[in-house]
């Protein structure tokens, strides 16, 4: 009869843990844990009144610091956005150079094309080929002052971006901070140590 007994409460133990466990040996999901926190009872309170605690300091923390911890920081914009503001930029700053580098070149090449022209002999020969060099090296300048000022442009709205990014990270942090404090709070009034 003895062992009849024994191997009852064996048996009822046994249902009890494996019912008290969650599946696969993984930790229970508590508010504590879906924060990074954890709570540990100081008045041997049980699971359950643990569970209620919890859920209540998580309700009145993010009720007292206006702070939803399961939203996300604000979406950074995707790879194929940023890339679209960053070539937007760059084309604004290509069309905000300043124009006419070829008829700049055209006039100062054909100027000294002339005056070189007159030493050798003919003046409009020389002015030719001199208007000629300097409209190809007045265009090569004006792209190369294009390029740079799109390539400026785009690392400057990267640069935006990233600033943007990190001081809305920031934010949300703070804000989960706050929560923290208040949840941490809470739970300390209710005789737990929370870390």
């Amino acid at each position: 009869m003895n062992f009849v007994a024994f191997a009852m409460s064996i048996l009822v133990s046994a249902t009890a843990v494996a019912q008290a466990s969650p599946p696969n040996g993984a930790d229970p999901w508590t508010p504590a844990k879906s924060i990074g926190m954890y709570a540990y009872p100081k008045n041997h309170q049980n699971a359950d009144q643990q569970l209620k605690d919890e859920s209540e300091c998580y309700g009145s923390a993010k009720q007292q610091s206006g702070v939803d911890p399961q939203t996300s920081a604000s979406a950074e914009p995707s790879a194929s956005e940023q890339k679209a503001a960053q070539e937007q930029a760059a084309q604004e700053a290509g069309k905000s150079t300043p124009k006419g580098g070829t008829a700049k070149g055209t006039a100062g090449g054909a100027a000294g094309g002339a005056a070189i022209g007159a030493i050798a002999g003919d003046a409009g020969k020389g002015a030719a080929i001199g208007a000629t060099t300097g409209a190809v090296a007045g265009r090569r300048q004006q792209k190369k002052a294009e390029k740079e000022a799109k390539k400026q442009a785009s690392q400057q709205t990267a640069e935006s971006q990233q600033q943007s990014q990190a001081q809305a990270t920031a934010q949300h942090q703070a804000a989960l901070d706050s929560f923290k404090r208040a949840f941490s709070a809470c739970m300390d009034a209710r005789g737990y140590s929370v870390k």
